[in-house]
């Protein structure tokens, strides 16, 4: 997708305000532009100046097709190792709305375990930090990871918590981050 492309709401449509992560309700044909389209949601600026999130299942309401979930485009796992992989990758496609770089090489995960239940299938505890304390878009990044990793085959529970230690410091991004985000 182009970003800032101007694009008029074809329905009304609920998004998400950054950094607070308030719900707002953006009306049939309010002009926003889009700034970032990446892992399933779009940021878009309104013409009022905010910064807002728009899931994936209202894509329509910006004229563009849902994407197909990765879980959808993945294979099932073959034991926990495997299912452990693939919540990596799915973790992978969590965006920060304001960061174009997925919240694995941000650096924002710190612990990733798949456990095996007795009753079958696997519980994944998923931790994980924010670049700020103070931002607001942390149980929306939460709720976002929740999903996708229900989404994979095999996974009947997921325990997913916002911590703050270690606080994140930019030191903690990949390589690949820190080139994208011009910190090399």
């Amino acid at each position: 997708m182009k970003t800032n492309e101007l694009i008029l709401l074809s329905r009304d449509c609920e998004a998400i305000q950054i950094p607070s992560g308030e719900k707002v309700m953006l009306p049939a044909g309010s002009r926003v532009t889009v700034t970032q389209s990446l892992g399933g949601s779009y940021t878009v600026t309104t013409d009022q100046g905010y910064l807002v999130r728009i899931a994936n299942k209202d894509a329509d309401a910006i004229g563009k097709e849902a994407e197909a979930s990765q879980a959808e485009r993945l294979a099932a796992a073959e034991g926990p190792a495997d299912l452990e992989k693939l919540v990596w990758d799915q973790l992978k496609t969590c965006f920060d709305p304001e960061i174009p770089v997925n919240i694995v090489d941000l650096g924002l995960v710190y612990h990733c375990q798949v456990t095996p239940l007795p009753e079958g299938g696997n519980k994944v505890d998923v931790k994980f930090t924010l670049t700020a304390q103070g931002c607001g878009m942390g149980q929306v990044l939460k709720g976002d990871m929740e999903s996708k990793i229900l989404s994979l085959s095999g996974v009947k529970d997921v325990g997913v918590e916002v911590v703050f230690d270690p606080p994140w410091h930019p030191s903690m991004m990949s390589e690949a981050a820190r080139l994208q985000l011009g910190f090399m």
